[in-house]
């Protein structure tokens, strides 16, 4: 077990240093990989980005009390951040990882902060050069508020629907596809990429086949749906993983989009963490794009300075054909492939009209707070930006009170003062405490025991 972090080491675990040392953020994420032994003519990670994502927790409020949540007993009880730190999190987004990072925007529910702010953080994550999604359950996002969201610059939405949220009048993953349908019709026409994320736990990776069909039949209105199996971390009360793996989840999604899905031709961060197969659905059938392996690397590591703007098609189609008329080769080879799959799908195409969808499928394996793996976790590929820099999610997930439950300095009207995480006041002193009263009730309808939770401000 010498590969598990201790308590003891999950507690003294730092966030990344920044990049004062002089290599660029590709470099040090090539290094990261390279010292975890996870550099490999597949991995993305140093080759096309410095980093998978970044979450950007703006609230710990939801309106949701999910069985597998990863908010910790304090974060019902704790007032939004103010808005200035949000922005200086952002700023510090872009010095460690640079322009066209991810950031999810996420919390709790993001939607539950304050509109005008929200509204603000996206377009001020736009003026520095990155890009933006808006990770939530849907049941405040709106059609209103996602038009407001992409005229401030947002990218994409990601709506988190399962059976774990027990949302009212739902019994089965395959009822909630009527909710899901709803929220793509929601996002419709506007620029947006719209993902989904599904927690898969024992009671209903029998249903996860039907959700993968589902998406393959709505290929039109999401770009990639994301699953993760459920890890014992957080205030969840239901946490038992059981027998589910990553390699059950992948065999689920391979068995409802009927198609032998490659899950190891591209990776981002640890392949035991990350797995991604990309498809093309014709006619409501979906094939695997990344059967071919030499060639998607091929392709990988020549376009890998490219920006991919997902969510405006007309700009990735013009900036992947500049692309390939500069790559002759690769364009005949990529064009025989094509022809070939146009000419073994002929009747497919003709009865689609010659309309091609793509999807991707995601598969996450986060770990238990217990059993945090030292390798997985030096190549993590998906930070949260805490307050003094980025942190592995798993590991932000296995302390977050000790990045929640301390006084945050803001410099408000050019004078320093303390916000207070438990009363939301901005104090001239640092407080010596942040004492906390807990008394969540959650969506099972059981009240949990109020109790003092008091540390010490760092």
């Amino acid at each position: 077990m010498a590969n598990i972090l201790s308590t003891a080491e999950i507690k003294d675990w730092r966030p990344y240093p920044s990049t004062a040392d002089g290599v660029p953020p590709l470099g040090r994420a090539r290094q990261r990989m390279e010292q975890a032994g996870q550099w490999f003519d597949w991995q993305m990670l140093g080759r096309r980005m410095a980093v998978g994502c970044v979450a950007l927790e703006i609230t710990q409020r939801c309106n949701l009390d999910c069985t597998y949540c990863y908010l910790s007993e304090s974060s019902e009880a704790l007032k939004d951040i103010p808005i200035e730190e949000v922005l200086r999190r952002i700023d510090l987004i872009h010095t460690h990882y640079g322009a066209g990072t991810d950031v999810q925007v996420t919390g709790g529910d993001p939607t539950l902060r304050q509109r005008d702010e929200l509204v603000a953080i996206i377009r001020y994550i736009k003026a520095r050069g990155m890009r933006s999604s808006l990770f939530t359950n849907g049941i405040k996002a709106s059609r209103e508020l996602l038009a407001e969201l992409c005229a401030a610059g947002l990218e994409d939405v990601a709506f988190h629907v399962d059976m774990t949220q027990q949302r009212t009048g739902y019994h089965s993953e395959i009822e909630l596809n009527a909710l899901r349908a709803e929220y793509i019709e929601r996002a419709r026409g506007l620029p947006l990429s719209v993902l989904f994320n599904t927690t898969v736990f024992p009671g209903n990776l029998h249903e996860i086949p039907a959700v993968a069909q589902f998406f393959v039949r709505h290929a039109d209105g999401v770009r990639l749906a994301s699953f993760q199996s459920g890890s014992d971390t957080g205030r969840g009360v239901d946490r038992s993983r059981a027998a589910i793996d990553a390699a059950a989840v992948m065999h689920a999604l391979r068995q409802g989009a009927r198609a032998d899905l490659n899950f190891n031709v591209a990776s981002a961060g640890h392949t035991a963490c990350n797995s991604y197969a990309y498809g093309l659905v014709i006619n409501g059938k979906m094939h695997d794009f990344l059967n071919h392996p030499a060639l998607v690397q091929e392709v990988l590591h020549a376009s890998a300075h490219l920006p991919m703007h997902r969510a405006n098609n007309r700009r990735l189609f013009a900036t992947a054909a500049a692309f390939l008329a500069r790559h002759p080769r690769l364009l005949g080879r990529i064009a025989l492939r094509f022809a070939r799959l146009a000419w073994r799908e002929r009747g497919d195409l003709w009865r689609a009209r010659g309309r091609v969808q793509k999807l991707s499928f995601f598969v996450h394996n986060f770990m238990d707070a217990s059993a945090l793996e030292r390798e997985r976790c030096a190549a993590c590929a998906f930070m949260v930006m805490t307050p003094a820099g980025p942190l592995s999610m798993c590991v932000h997930n296995a302390k977050r009170d000790d990045y929640l439950l301390v006084a945050t300095p803001v410099l408000r009207e050019n004078k320093l003062r303390f916000f207070n995480p438990a009363t939301g006041a901005l104090q001239d002193r640092l407080p010596e405490k942040i004492a906390v009263t807990l008394n969540r009730k959650n969506a099972r309808g059981r009240a949990k025991p109020e109790a003092a939770d008091t540390r010490r401000a760092a």
